[in-house]
Parts: C-alpha cells; structure tokens; sequence
C-alpha cells in the first residue's frame, strides 16, 4: 500500500488548513504547507525513518518531526485532532470546495451559521451571501462552480495515480498464488480515466478459492462489500472498492476486452459483432446459431476476428475507434519508452523540493537523452527569484551537461504570463534560455477575452516555447480558466507554440478532449511531469496515458523528437 508520507502530508495540510480557519499566523500556516509538500515527495518511506533521518527532510524542523514521529507510533497525531475541536466538521467540509478558502468559510460560518456544503447551497440560492464582506454574485457564481466540481469528483472516485498504486499493490500481492496464469487491472484505470470510481482486477486461473480469500483478508481491506466463487467486492481502508473477478485461462482474452470497456465501446463491438452472424460476451466470440467458440484466449483473436486490429484500451471511449481500425487508420499511439526527455521541471531553487544534482541524475536513470530544468521566473513572487539565482543555475546545469551518461540538458524556466499577457523578463534576457514555458498563475476570474487575449500574446511572443498547463484546472479543485481555447489552439498552431499535457495527476492539464480539440488545429505538444520532486518524475506516464486517450502520435509530441529537430522547434520564429 501506499508509504506512510501520503497519510502524513494530508495531516500536516489539514493542520495547516486549521491553522488558516481560526486566523492563525500566516507563516505558520505556509511552513505546515510546506512541510506536508515536502514529506509527501520525499522519497523515501518516513515511516523508516528516526528523528535525525526526519529533520534532513526540507522544511522539516525538530516540532514537525516530533509530530510525525507521535503519527508513527500511536497513529494519532494530537495538535490535530485538538485543532479539530475548536473547528466545526461542516466547515472543514466547506474549505473543500474548490475556490472558497479557510477565511471565508469561517466567515459563512460565523456570520450565517453554515456548516455544510448543503447548507450552502441553500444561502447561495437565497442570495443571502451577498451583504457579507468579500462575497457578491460573483461569489455565488464561484461557489456554484466549486460546489459542482466538488460534487463532480465525489461518489467515491480518486485520482487516477491514487487508483493505480492500489492496483499494482493489489496485482503484486495475487500474481504471485499457486495457480495464477495471468493478473491484470482493467476497467476505467486500464483506459486511463483521469478520475476511478471502483478498480478492477482480473485474474485466470482454475480455482477462484485462494485469490478470493488473499483479498478478503489483506491488510488493506475494511470491508467484505459482496463475496463469490467468481466476483468478490471489498472496500478498502481508504474508501475505494474493488471488484476481483476470477476468469478461466482460456477465457481471458474476452474477459479482458469486456471488463475493460467502456461500455459504450462494448456495444459497439457487440453491434458488429451481431453483424456477422456472432455473438460478443466475457466468455468469448461466438458462433451466433450453434454457439461455436471462435475466440476467447487473447483480446487480439477476438479483435482480428471481428475484422478489426488490436484497439488499444485507451481509445475504447466509442469515439470513432471502431470506425477507424474498419478502415485501417487507427493512430500508432505515443508510449512512455517513446518519451526522450522531460521539459518541464522544478528543484530547490523555487518550490521544489530536490537539489538540482538530485534531479537531473534521477531522470538520467530513467533513460532520458535530455532533460530540462524550468524553475520559477520571479512574478511568481513567493518564489523570490532573481536574475542572479537563474544564471548562476544556468552556469551549474551547463557543467552538469552530459555528465549523467551523456544526457542533454537544457536550462529553461516557467514565466508567468500575466493579467496582460506580459512575462516575467524582457526578451533580450528570455533569448538566453533554451527553452521557455509560459503558464497562467494567477487572476484566474478575468473575463473570457481577457483570458484569451492573455494566452494568444504569450503564443506570439518569440521566446514562448510551450503553454504550460494551459487550463489551469485541478481536478476536483480547481475548475478550467474560462477562455476560448480554440483560438487558443489556432494560436499555436500559427506560431509554433506547442501545448502541454502536464502529467501530473492533480492535473493532467490539457484533458483528452481538449487535446482532440487542439489537434485538428495541427497542434504539437509536450508531455510533461511538472515535477516538484524526484518522485514526481515517475507521473509521466498519467500524460503519456491522457495523451493516448487524445490519440497523439509520437510524432505529435515535440518530446519524443531528437535533440536536433527539438532544438530546431525550439528556435520557434527566430
């Protein structure tokens, strides 16, 4: 299951988070907030560690490694759970919704007495917030979009790295059994949803007794939802279910290509199927009069002979694949060993929270063939940079170049771009870098032309070589900027600015959808991990997955490029 850092970032934020509500010292708050973020990508298990091993963590002092240390042995952590006391539970429920805050929530409920996401919507719906100080319609707007985004990520569904970690663990504990031929997940996590609501494992063997029984009693289960000889449901400790089927051998090839979906792609192959004289179920193809099995073993035997190639799991969302693998045009998705470098990432220097050292040696070991650093540029002004701090990170990343196995790599930064669309330095000193991404951070409410006007002047400036996370979206957090995106996209289509898929699973900013939307505009792109952290580097593969499921190519995506057409891409207009 997942390291203890997980379950102690989310204590020490909810600490900070009760800290923010009862008005307490800002810097307080920020040195919590930092140290949850730096415990949650440490990475090694804090769980092994003592005191002395806690306070080498960054931002980690004696006081917060003293409270870690009371978490891992009694599984309590007390200035929590006092906090918690002198704070209502409707309005920890409120600072969850998306936009709202500690200080307003505490405000809604001093002054209105509202406790609960419902209670809110009540007073929203009444349009009793707006004589409160700090509230307006456009709050209430605000509110209504938080609450339905809030609503939205709810019923259960993680994010789809928190779904995947559960799944291998899961595989990793069943594989092994007496009797085990095949172990896989399936479901929305094998097509790569951004959000799971239930994860599915799939295993073949003849007897169903001994994998029925590892999950029902593995450590990780609170609950027996639902028990057989061919389906067993759990919910785990963390609230997730899970749905184990086991399969007979010769039948997982069908029980893979049904139990992955989606649905509406089932019906589509069961309509073709139904076409020629067949019938599609989890058991296999058959013969539609005399019930003759014609495939079972294998997805691609049922795919072929359904007149079809193999379609990968990623674009079974029936928009168009079936259509396309009749005709033989399916695209040839891009893959993670595709990926030939990293393009956007952070250290120490701003937020985060590894060496410079430390990170370009952990993506050598991935096997990049370069890789570039992008820490913060100064309007982001809680980073504190400067034109010293950047070049003198300039001149450590060039002797650093080529060390690691000969990897490349390229000193970039992330600009802000501005409420005018203006950036962070001038272009003469922008012309130093080898590559610039330019993201919005900030004045996330403007209207719909001035959030446009904003990302197209970034696009046309000559320097800008990738919109980062262009929406700004969080899942279930924060909703997408509301700009006309398809000038967005003509944008940099025109001036050969590439868009981002920033893999991070908070994130996965573009969306398959947009990036189906952005690629007929002839629109190249970059998959990124946005790391903060060495383990942060690992998120790639959550783009890779969503770039799969907006069906790009290699080809589309500037990062699986030699250095030498990436360098002349990056070149731009200049």
């Amino acid at each position: 299951m997942a390291r203890a850092n997980a379950r102690v970032e989310a204590l020490l934020q909810e600490y900070a988070d009760l800290i923010a509500i009862r008005g307490g010292d800002a810097f307080k708050v920020r040195a919590y907030e930092k140290a949850a973020r730096a415990v949650g990508g440490h990475p090694v298990d804090v769980a092994t560690l003592d005191a002395k091993g806690l306070r080498e963590i960054p931002n980690v002092g004696k006081s917060v490694a003293d409270k870690i240390l009371e978490y891992l042995s009694t599984g309590r952590m007390s200035v929590v759970e006092e906090a918690r006391t002198a704070v209502p539970a409707g309005v920890r429920e409120l600072i969850g919704i998306p936009g709202l805050g500690p200080h307003k929530a505490m405000a809604l409920y001093q002054e209105l007495g509202i406790t609960s996401v419902d209670g809110l919507l009540a007073a929203v719906h009444e349009e009793r917030l707006r004589d409160l100080k700090g509230f307006g319609e456009r709050s209430e707007e605000n509110i209504l979009h938080g609450i339905a985004l809030l609503q939205e990520a709810g019923g259960g569904r993680v994010l789809v790295s928190s779904a995947m970690e559960l799944a291998e663990q899961i595989i990793g504990d069943l594989a092994g059994l007496p009797g085990c031929t095949s172990c896989a997940y399936a479901g929305s996590l094998r097509r790569m949803r951004e959000t799971i609501g239930d994860v599915d494992i799939l295993v073949a063997a003849e007897d169903s007794a001994p994998f029925m029984a590892a999950l029902t009693s593995a450590p990780y289960t609170a609950e027996v939802i639902a028990g057989g000889r061919k389906k067993t449901s759990v919910r785990t400790t963390t609230g997730l279910q899970v749905d184990l089927r086991v399969l007979p051998p010769a039948s997982w090839g069908a029980g893979q290509q049904y139990f992955t979906g989606s649905k509406a792609h089932n019906i589509r192959t069961r309509e073709l199927a139904v076409r020629q004289g067949l019938k599609l179920s989890e058991y296999g193809l058959f013969d539609a009069e005399d019930d003759t099995l014609l495939a079972s073993a294998t997805e691609e035997e049922i795919y072929a002979r359904l007149g079809l190639p193999w379609i990968p799991p990623t674009l079974r969302e029936d928009r168009g694949e079936v259509a396309a693998g009749l005709k033989g045009e399916l695209p040839e998705l891009v893959t993670e060993k595709d990926v030939r470098g990293d393009l956007h990432t952070h250290t120490d220097l701003t937020d985060g929270l590894a060496p410079l050292e430390d990170m370009v040696a952990a993506a050598a070991a991935r096997g990049y063939a370069y890789y570039a650093v992008t820490d913060h540029a100064p309007n982001l002004y809680m980073q504190r940079m400067t034109d010293e701090k950047i070049l003198a990170q300039r001149e450590q990343v060039r002797a650093l170049d080529r060390v690691h196995g000969g990897m490349r790599l390229l000193h970039g930064t992330e600009l802000n771009i501005g409420p005018e669309g203006e950036l962070d330095w001038p272009d003469e000193f922008l012309a130093g870098f080898d590559l610039c991404v330019a993201s919005v951070h900030s004045h996330f409410h403007q209207s719909r032309t001035a959030l446009t006007r904003r990302l197209v002047r970034a696009c046309e400036n000559p320097y800008v070589n990738v919109i980062g996370h262009p929406t700004t979206r969080r899942i279930g957090k924060r909703p997408p900027i509301d700009a006309d995106f398809d000038a967005v996209f003509e944008a940099c289509a025109r001036t050969g600015t590439a868009l981002e898929v920033n893999a991070h699973p908070e994130r996965l900013d573009l969306c398959d959808e947009d990036i189906l939307r952005a690629r007929r505009y002839g629109v190249k792109f970059a998959i990124d991990s946005d790391a903060h952290s060495t383990t942060h580097l690992p998120y790639l593969r959550y783009g890779v997955g969503t770039a799969q499921r907006g069906w790009l190519t290699k080809d589309d995506v500037i990062n699986t490029w030699p250095l030498t057409r990436l360098r002349k891409f990056l070149r731009k207009q200049r």
